[in-house]
């Protein structure tokens, strides 16, 4: 069974007091087997400064996701966010599928998951009181995200985060659609949430 095939997981981000990077481990959430990897390989040294700022939310970022193999799955990236945020997403042969526009004037946060042609597929709903987003399509839900908490210790002591994916049976196995709501997931807490 590969990530393809499973429809809910448990994102897991690495523990740590003073970490820059943003690095997370994906889990089958019923069969409890690692299936993918998110890495943040190459922050450069002013990158990783700002990241201990206010500006954190500005910095830029280029994150790997990849299969249990080691093979890229996804790649997403960022350049220095002013205002609006913009994020790039590449499939494993560098080939742009979408990305994320940040909507203007959006209190919870709100983004429109756009396809390889910048046409709105979803958007990816939350709201700002906590953390729960949904991608939805028109009224068709087709993925939930939510928070699940660590425990105190850890969620006072550090910055790791753990998130519940669930996407629908509806979204097909191999679709981009499927892939950008996984980057969408990735880029959640350092778009809106930090």
């Amino acid at each position: 069974m590969t990530w393809n095939d499973i429809h809910q997981f448990l994102v897991k981000e690495h523990v740590g007091l003073f970490k820059a990077a943003n690095n997370y481990d994906i889990y089958g959430l019923g069969t409890g087997r690692k299936v993918l990897e998110c890495r943040e390989p190459s922050l450069g040294l002013l990158t990783k400064l700002f990241r201990f700022t206010d500006y954190k939310r500005m910095t830029p970022f280029h994150i790997e996701i990849r299969d249990a193999a080691g093979n890229l799955v996804v790649e997403v990236r960022r350049g220095v966010s002013l205002f609006l945020s913009k994020v790039r997403v590449y499939d494993h042969k560098g080939v742009y599928i979408g990305g994320f526009q940040q909507k203007f004037f959006s209190l919870g946060g709100r983004f429109a998951v756009l396809d390889d042609h910048d046409r709105e597929v979803c958007l990816l709903k939350g709201k700002w009181t906590g953390w729960d987003f949904r991608f939805v399509e028109g009224d068709v839900e087709l993925a939930h995200v939510t928070k699940k908490w660590a425990g105190l210790g850890k969620e006072l002591f550090t910055s790791a985060d753990n998130y519940v994916l669930d996407i629908s049976p509806s979204v097909p196995p191999d679709s981009p659609t499927r892939r950008l709501i996984f980057a969408a997931v990735m880029c959640i807490d350092m778009v809106l949430k930090e």
